[in-house]
């Protein structure tokens, strides 16, 4: 992908706006005053509209899926979870998240998090909504406490 302002190869970055390729705070500051930007926000408004008012996270990547994938339905159950809301509140916790979602390496991240005991408890409070355990594995765990 070109940078839209100087033209040299870039993935790092979107315009939040329009999505246009930028590579650096010099090229999105330029791209974002002239009228290239509204033009082509226009144009995305007006040909891609979001569902249920939400505006989708601009990514480099189109999203796909796989076995692992959980259904969006689920995802937005977890929004209810008052266990989940509650750890939530832990700044230390908040800092983990906040690495892992800006690591190069996630699965690295991912491997140093689930070190950390207040993570594997912010994960077993997410499989609990998204994947309950059935009463044959919360008999197993109890057997194994």
């Amino acid at each position: 992908m070109e940078c839209v302002s100087c033209a040299s190869i870039t993935n790092k970055y979107k315009c939040s706006k329009c999505l246009a390729p930028y590579c650096s705070v010099n090229c999105y500051k330029t791209h974002k005053e002239s009228p290239e930007c509204a033009e082509r926000t226009a144009a995305r408004q007006t040909t891609q509209k979001p569902k249920n008012n939400e505006e989708e996270e601009p990514t480099i990547y189109p999203p796909f899926s796989t076995d692992d994938t959980v259904p969006r339905n689920l995802l937005e159950q977890l929004e209810h979870s008052q266990p989940l809301r509650q750890l939530l509140r832990n700044p230390h916790l908040c800092a983990l998240l906040k690495e892992i979602d800006v690591a190069h390496n996630a699965n690295l991240a991912m491997t140093a998090a689930m070190q950390e005991p207040l993570f594997v408890e912010f994960a077993n409070a997410c499989l609990e909504v998204v994947e309950p355990m059935t009463e044959a594995e919360k008999e197993d765990l109890r057997l194994c406490s």
